[in-house]
């Protein structure tokens, strides 16, 4: 295990990095542009562990830093919005994402971010390639496993910032093996805020929007198709939701 991996189960070197990230991301996500939640009562009763969140992904740290936030508020009982943040002061840390290996290594701020939970993956695909369909590395599916017995994981299931992208099949094989709660999100507006990394505003004055569904009626036996379907349907990625032009999707340049 590496230094990081190490440092990152202490509970004290998780909460300070809540703490400096929220501080710093806390005014542009309420000042800068404004920020609508909405779903929070479907968190209040799920169990400590083997929950999993699924959700469309518009931006590298943007999305994710926004969920940090919303989990921390609702452990201080707020409901659909964040108030001041005196929840950093003691922030729910029992959460874990998933993130590219690559993009975690990419920068300080990214390892910094590696820090505050990301459960970095490699991405397995041919570079030469015209695939562009990624799986999960066996390591890795193990390395989420693990995360889900005793905490929350939120994941990514396009594996990338482009809408409407087809999501990959290692999400379902995830569902099928650990049989978690499944809580779908809807995010909107973050792309227009940020840059892709989601570290630089392009754009204040964004309505950002987060969606938390009611958990996923899910047969752990159906065929992974049928489950990946069934999730890309909740998080609103389908071909049925492209096809229908949902108003609140605009589909984000390559």
């Amino acid at each position: 295990m590496s230094l990081r991996e190490r440092l990152k189960n202490f509970r004290f070197v998780r909460k300070l990095v809540y703490a400096i990230v929220g501080v710093v991301s806390y005014p542009g996500l309420t000042m800068v542009n404004r920020l609508k939640i909405s779903g929070t009562e479907h968190l209040q009763r799920l169990p400590k562990g083997n929950v999993l969140f699924v959700s469309n992904h518009q931006t590298y740290f943007a999305d994710v830093i926004t969920f940090l936030h919303i989990f921390c508020a609702v452990k201080w009982r707020k409901k659909d919005r964040l108030g001041l943040p005196y929840y950093l002061l003691n922030p729910f840390t029992n959460v874990y994402y998933v993130a590219a290996e690559e993009t975690m290594r990419a920068t300080w701020v990214s390892r910094l971010f590696t820090m505050a939970g990301a459960l970095t993956v490699r991405r397995t695909w041919n570079k030469e390639s015209t695939e562009v369909r990624k799986g999960l590395d066996p390591s890795d599916t193990r390395k989420i496993t693990r995360a889900l017995e005793d905490s929350w994981v939120i994941t990514f299931p396009q594996g990338t910032t482009k809408a409407f992208a087809p999501g990959r099949k290692g999400t379902a094989l995830i569902i099928k093996q650990n049989k978690p709660i499944v809580v779908p999100v809807v995010i909107g507006g973050f792309w227009r805020a940020f840059d892709k990394k989601g570290l630089k505003f392009k754009k204040k004055g964004v309505q950002l929007t987060v969606v938390f569904k009611e958990p996923l009626v899910l047969d752990y036996d159906a065929p992974a198709e049928r489950i990946m379907e069934q999730v890309m349907d909740s998080i609103e990625q389908s071909k049925k939701f492209m096809m229908r032009g949902a108003h609140h999707w605009v589909k984000e340049p390559v």
